[in-house]
């Protein structure tokens, strides 16, 4: 991609443009709430943080930014599958594809939008655009729409990770009475228990049926993380923890201490089925709080 040509959607003070790790083209944003950094390949969110608040995603620094490989961290685009594929890429091929740069904005209330485009070459028969805004909080907007003549079934997730002080400390809430899928537990289908979810070892949970939204306490960086979704069935809650952790060549053995991730999307029984010309908006917005 030729940065030189992407400067043109450049604005002074709030979006700046040039070859980031990897020699990737990055956007890094600045508003008076907040900065972030976005990568265009996989439409990519790899920073958000909050004037006064330590950084609110995690990236791994084992994460390789290259062409044709994931990034590690941030909120990586689970699209037009989650999971792994037989003949395709794990969790679908959105997220190692250079999304185009459609436009960007700043508006009078300080925030700041992008907006992204997956290239027809990609081979998704359909619309899809990304819609990024940043202020105060940050939202995420993957927008769908079924430009074929037959209906059109995909998953979908915003495989968010964030940024904790000691895995040890936190706690998700807000999912007590739901169904999920262990896939710790060989995928068995088991119902949500506890108020709060603890880490004491691998979770990987995909909830069911999920449209509410997920708390995250964060007791060593006394910051509460709140997870807001529409359009979002599914939620996928997970810490590698050790032997995964060990196994992952693009992340640090340690990382699992300041991570988790909170996954917001519609995946398996929850997948998305357009009808044609109909469209879908799946949308996240993140806040957060510290004391």
């Amino acid at each position: 991609m030729d940065i030189e040509a992407l400067k043109q959607h450049e604005i002074s003070g709030a979006i700046a443009i040039s070859a980031g790790a990897g020699g990737l083209p990055r956007l890094v944003i600045t508003t008076p709430f907040s900065t972030a950094e976005l990568y265009l390949h996989g439409a990519h969110v790899t920073g958000f943080q909050k004037t006064g608040e330590p950084r609110l995603l995690f990236l791994s620094a084992a994460s390789q930014f290259a062409a044709g490989k994931p990034i590690r961290g941030g909120v990586p685009i689970c699209f037009p599958w989650f999971g792994p594929r037989v003949g395709g890429p794990a969790h679908g091929f959105a997220r190692l594809t250079d999304w185009h740069l459609a436009a960007t904005s700043a508006a009078p209330d300080g925030r700041v939008s992008v907006r992204l485009r997956l290239p027809e070459a990609a081979g998704f028969p359909g619309k899809v655009e990304y819609l990024v805004t940043v202020g105060a909080t940050l939202t995420m907007e993957l927008q769908v729409t079924n430009t074929t003549g037959a209906t059109l079934e995909f998953e979908e997730c915003l495989h968010t990770y964030f940024s904790v002080g000691d895995i040890a400390t936190v706690v998700a809430r807000g999912l007590k009475g739901l169904k999920y899928l262990d896939k710790v537990g060989g995928l068995k289908l088991k119902e949500e228990t506890d108020k709060a979810i603890h880490f004491t070892g691998e979770v990987d949970r995909v909830y069911l049926n999920t449209p509410q939204p997920v708390i995250i306490e964060d007791g060593k960086l006394h910051r509460t993380i709140r997870v807001e979704k529409t359009g979002s069935n599914s939620t996928v809650v997970w810490n590698p923890w050790v032997t995964k952790s060990k196994a992952m060549a693009d992340f640090g053995d340690e990382e699992y201490h300041r991570m988790v991730c909170v996954e917001s999307g519609n995946v398996g029984q929850n997948q998305v089925a357009l009808a044609p010309g109909e469209f879908s908006t799946l949308k996240v917005t993140l806040s957060s709080q510290i004391g």
